[in-house]
């Protein structure tokens, strides 16, 4: 509770993929995206710009993900780094490694792969 201040998420939704919308290919994004619908390819904000990534309980993403903060109460289907913050709610659910600097993980959600700590480390491209 004493890290609430400090791991606020932007509630400024720059740009909103919607419940009936699936999109095939990368996305790169900056400011607030929220995902309700389904996404097939990488996600990732633009370089020097610290962005927000919300994907709802209905919303997916078969793909890499790469964030500052991210709220995940959906599904991701790749490898997942947040350079910040990462909350995964109940209803989370990633198939792969997730990258995180700081993580708040509710009671339901669920991870098959790696948790890699990044501490005060830059995410470097892997791939």
């Amino acid at each position: 509770m004493f890290f609430k201040k400090a791991n606020k998420i932007d509630s400024r939704i720059d740009t909103l993929v919607g419940a009936d919308t699936r999109i095939e290919g990368d996305l790169h994004f900056s400011g607030g995206l929220r995902v309700d619908g389904a996404i097939r390819g990488d996600v990732t904000e633009q370089n020097g710009t610290p962005s927000t990534l919300i994907i709802s309980e209905h919303g997916s993403i078969e793909g890499a993900v790469t964030a500052a903060k991210i709220v995940l109460n959906g599904k991701v289907i790749g490898t997942v780094k947040s350079s910040h913050f990462i909350e995964l709610q109940t209803k989370a659910r990633i198939t792969g490694d997730l990258h995180y600097k700081s993580l708040e993980m509710h009671t339901g959600a669920v991870i098959e792969g790696k948790l890699v700590y990044i501490g005060d480390n830059v995410l470097e491209d892997t791939e």
